[in-house]
């Protein structure tokens, strides 16, 4: 680091991303993105709003903002649209978090996020079998934020377990991460209109196809959002560029498309699930668009080691307690045919 970098960030760990590599062509079941391009209505929505880019974007997203709030019965005073859903956590963190707490296996930007702002933390034990006890969180008396489905595993919890975390602090902020809740989760979005305390944030990268547009949101009380937006707008008041806002009511406007791809995914997980199983891999029960998995014939770390040289990138967390799993992304059926075959190469 250079010597004018502040010291009060010099401890930072940054967020590492799965890997983008440019040097040979991979199969990319690392980073959780769509197998699916965005429809053609998506496109050419983004592609008339090109012409217009010598414009700035509009600071309020009013149309998109009233597109969110109608698709998710809520008004549009509970939504606030951000450059990606990570960009609503730190909002989030930002605006409500002097201190927080997540559980140990969880989104590995939580740390990073709260690091940053100089938020102190504390992380709480999952279960032996990778599950969040929803008694370690009533009554804590602190700020939550909670993955739903969790990564890495793919985890999720019941409306009702959330309902009960949310209602068993009543003084602090809870936050839902819902990144891929549209893979087979139910969503606690209609909670916002019952709880003042919630915060549920999602994302277009994943079920969406947009990951490479950086489109997100939250949904909460109109006082919460608003607070948010005091942030944003001292930040970046035009965090979302008009092609994207674009996209993005072009994407909500074609459900049907992402809907089916979204099913195709949730049959191809079970299809890949079984093959694994096949395999002798132990798969935690998955309601994302990846799997995290091991097998007893080899580390998790060798096993990514081998694919990568196979072609095939899944994502490798050399953290404790997570050294025997991989996390695979589900692409399509033909993808996973691929990654099945690949590993059979390997454990022979």
């Amino acid at each position: 680091m250079s010597k004018f970098f502040l010291e009060k960030y010099s401890t930072l760990d940054a967020y590492v991303p799965g890997e983008q590599p440019q040097d040979r062509k991979y199969l990319k079941l690392n980073t959780n993105e769509s197998p699916y391009p965005p429809s053609l209505k998506v496109l050419d929505a983004a592609f008339k709003e090109a012409s217009r880019l010598n414009l700035y974007s509009d600071p309020e997203s009013k149309a998109l903002t009233d597109a969110l709030a109608s698709s998710f019965g809520v008004g549009p005073e509970n939504v606030l649209v951000t450059n990606g859903s990570d960009e609503a956590l730190n909002f989030a963190f930002m605006a409500f978090c002097d201190s927080i707490v997540f559980p140990a296996v969880t989104y590995g930007f939580y740390p990073v996020i709260a690091n940053l702002n100089g938020i102190p933390y504390r992380e709480i034990p999952v279960t032996s079998d990778f599950r969040i006890n929803v008694d370690d969180y009533i009554g804590i008396g602190d700020n939550i934020v909670i993955a739903n489905p969790n990564a890495p595993t793919g985890i999720c919890l019941s409306v009702s377990d959330i309902e009960r975390i949310v209602a068993g602090n009543s003084g602090n902020i809870v936050i839902i991460d819902e990144a891929y809740v549209d893979f087979g989760a139910e969503s606690v979005v209609p909670l916002t209109k019952k709880y003042d305390n919630l915060i549920v944030t999602q994302t277009f990268s994943k079920s969406r196809s947009l990951a490479g547009a950086r489109l997100g949101f939250a949904t909460a009380s109109e006082e919460l959002i608003n607070d948010m937006k005091t942030i944003k707008d001292s930040i970046n008041p035009y965090n979302v560029n008009r092609m994207t806002m674009a996209a993005g009511m072009a994407a909500l406007a074609d459900s049907e498309y992402y809907i089916a791809n979204c099913r195709e995914i949730e049959e191809t997980r079970v299809y890949t699930v079984y093959a694994l199983e096949d395999l002798g891999f132990e798969i935690l029960p998955s309601k994302a668009n990846f799997v995290f998995a091991k097998n007893p014939k080899i580390s998790g770390g060798d096993l990514y080691r081998k694919l990568k040289d196979a072609g095939v990138l899944v994502r490798y967390f050399d953290k404790p307690g997570l050294t025997d799993f991989v996390r695979i992304t589900i692409g399509t059926r033909s993808q996973m045919d691929t990654l099945i075959e690949k590993i059979s190469e390997v454990l022979s």
